[in-house]
């Protein structure tokens, strides 16, 4: 079944949600750099970020493909789910690892909306996509972690109550292996902020509300460990996958909004006397780019059924990712093409849309490190690093 076709009710009810906040609603943030609070609240309030959060903690308790179909609407719709998606992934981490009693103190309130769980430490200027050689670490005093270090390209974390951090708590030289050593912990912001945690906002191309982090001395009571200690990487890799299968059912969202804006903008516009996608030089590329999202989409459903059943997924989610960034860019490049000069008119939402989805051919994890991860774990040559 294509993805388009899944949880049908779902689509209908995001794309009704949508329609109240139009372009203009995104155009004004957008240029304002203003994050979208009133769209995450009516997101909340109608339950869709806690829809991977079972029912016995107030969630809808719907597999990872049921999030893939809201925030593919979202962005079908002309809006943009990055204000709100780290809710959906950070529960591969927080419910395959976190305890029971971290579930009953944390799930209740982020399902019901008065707890936000919107922010995933990983990154820092160092270590770039190794994410083995981070060097944020936490050591263990009496019953706290005391953290020092730094992260950087860390979205929502002014707009987040909680954060689920990757920190070193053994030295990768000490480690047995390069990704032990590493662990996870959940850090409540609105008590670390300004008690060890400094914040620094970084401006950028799209409204994404990123920051870097700084921790001096930040202390984090010791149950606020997910999992074990010294294996956080296998924690954070749940989460990781499920970003990336969620940030590619976004690409799709993207590509189906740019070739549908492609399609009508060339059957409406006329030069020399008839429509532009009269052309076959207008109208076969968006054709290419329509059947490439169709192709990407099939992938992003594979993998998303693969993680709901509990399979090794890293493969596909990978897979899917690549392949839907690179149908969202394909898509944005020719619906910019057949705009012409309109397409970079702040009116039409193409150019807003443009640089949105472009990112994503970087983050989460480059293009390169994909090929990387599919030339040597799945075709087995060996390592180029």
């Amino acid at each position: 079944m294509a993805v388009e076709k899944t949880y049908p009710e779902i689509r209908d009810a995001v794309a009704r949600l949508c329609e109240r906040f139009p372009g203009e609603y995104w155009r004004k943030l957008d240029q304002e750099k203003v994050y979208p609070s009133e769209f995450v609240q009516a997101l909340t309030e109608a339950g869709y970020l806690s829809i991977l959060i079972p029912e016995e903690y107030g969630g809808s308790g719907l597999p990872l493909g049921a999030a893939c179909a809201v925030l593919e609407e979202i962005h079908r719709s002309g809006g943009n789910g990055g204000a709100c998606h780290a809710q959906m992934y950070t529960m591969g981490t927080l419910l395959r690892h976190g305890s029971k009693e971290q579930k009953s103190q944390y799930l209740p309130g982020i399902a019901e909306g008065s707890l936000r769980l919107q922010a995933f430490g990983v990154t820092e200027p160092g270590s770039g996509t190794d994410t083995s050689r981070i060097r944020t670490n936490a050591v263990r005093d009496g019953d706290d972690y005391v953290v020092n270090g730094q992260k950087v390209w860390i979205s929502r974390t002014q707009h987040s109550d909680l954060m689920i951090l990757l920190v070193r708590t053994t030295a990768r030289e000490d480690s047995t292996r390069h990704t032990d050593g590493m662990s996870v912990l959940l850090v409540d912001l609105r008590e670390a902020v300004g008690n060890g945690l400094s914040i620094k906002p970084i401006d950028t191309m799209m409204n994404h509300a990123t920051t870097e982090l700084f921790f001096d001395d930040l202390r984090v009571p010791a149950k606020n460990l997910i999992g074990e200690e010294g294996k956080g990487f296998r924690c954070i890799l749940d989460g990781m996958n499920a970003e990336r299968i969620l940030i590619a059912a976004e690409c799709i969202g993207d590509a189906r909004w740019f070739t549908r804006k492609s399609s009508q903008y060339a059957c409406e516009r006329e030069v020399f006397g008839r429509p532009i996608g009269q052309n076959q030089g207008v109208q076969f590329p968006i054709a290419r780019a329509h059947i490439q999202t169709e192709a990407a989409a099939l992938m992003v459903q594979q993998a998303a059924d693969l993680y709901d059943a509990g399979e090794p997924a890293g493969a596909e989610a990978n897979m899917a990712k690549l392949l839907a960034s690179e149908a969202s860019w394909a898509a944005a490049d020719q619906c910019i093409q057949t705009h012409g000069g309109y397409g970079f008119a702040v009116e039409y939402d193409v150019e807003r849309k443009f640089r949105e989805t472009r990112l994503y051919q970087v983050a989460p994890v480059s293009t390169n490190l994909i090929l990387s991860f599919v030339a040597t774990q799945e075709l087995g040559m060996p390592k180029s690093f």
